[in-house]
């Protein structure tokens, strides 16, 4: 076994010293890398060409990248832009509702120039499902409103009354609360009944005309608003007849009102603080 490797060496060594005259010789003769050198060249040029496709494909694939990073940086700056302008929207849009809101306001403080108003934004519902009111963002300390104050919309809808008043916040209970009741005329200076809660009708966002006399024309549609006195300014509107019906004991009728505005959707609500009438 040593004797093999020893001529194994051999001749590798020998082969070794072949290449390397023949490389010299045909460097010289040639002026040039020569024969062997260009077999090389020959025998690598397949791999030079798998080389240069992985890198073009290697370019392709960074190429691709920096583009997705690019479209991924695009699409970050829209989705910015439209969050933007869907917030300038919002902004826009809660503005002309408020500009609309004390349009209306200024007509009805025209129309009823002895009205003191106080703005207020509502702001919590309330959760029980006994009752039909909300909370108010003022109080004693930051407002004139009193306990019994008239509240209403910028149309001079009814929406309630002030029951509780805090130091920045109040209670207001809504026209189809149980304990609301108001003298109420059948068309403005129409005969009289009375508006009032009741619970099963709350439920279905209505309230009772109560105390229909036989004789009085009442039919569907006709709109409800306050008699005056007391506590609430004449005229304001209530809501407007849905139905009517004959009254369980046999005397008189009674109506079911339908409010003509959501009341749950309201954003500002006005409190009446004080009134003169000029009309």
């Amino acid at each position: 076994m040593r004797v093999v490797f020893t001529r194994k060496t051999i001749v590798i060594t020998a082969i070794a010293i072949i290449l390397s005259i023949v490389t010299l010789v045909s460097v010289n003769v040639y002026g040039n890398s020569g024969p062997v050198t260009g077999l090389a060249n020959t025998l690598s040029r397949p791999l030079k060409a798998v080389a240069s496709m992985v890198a073009r494909e290697f370019e392709s694939i960074y190429n691709n990248i920096y583009r997705y990073d690019q479209l991924l940086r695009d699409y970050e700056e829209r989705l910015k832009e439209l969050h933007d302008l869907r917030e300038w929207y919002s902004e826009a849009d809660q503005l002309a509702r408020e500009n609309e809101i004390f349009r209306e306001l200024n007509g009805f403080r025209e129309r009823h120039p002895g009205y003191r108003l106080e703005e207020a934004p509502v702001e919590t519902w309330s959760s029980s499902n006994w009752a039909s009111a909300f909370t108010i963002g003022r109080g004693s300390s930051n407002s004139d409103i009193r306990v019994g104050n008239s509240v209403t919309t910028q149309y001079g809808v009814l929406v309630g009354i002030v029951t509780d008043v805090g130091p920045t916040t109040s209670t207001v209970v809504t026209v189809l609360d149980t304990t609301f009741s108001a003298v109420a005329l059948i068309g403005e200076g129409g005969d009289s009944a009375t508006a009032t809660g009741d619970f099963n009708l709350m439920r279905q966002g209505r309230l009772k005309l109560d105390y229909i006399d036989e004789d009085i024309p009442v039919m569907r549609g006709n709109t409800i608003v306050t008699a005056g006195g007391g506590v609430f300014p004449p005229r304001l509107v209530i809501g407007e007849v849905e139905e009517v019906f004959n009254h369980p004991t046999g005397i008189g009728r009674y109506a079911t009102i339908r409010p003509v505005i959501t009341l749950d959707t309201i954003p500002i609500v006005f409190v009446i603080t004080d009134f003169e009438l000029y009309d």
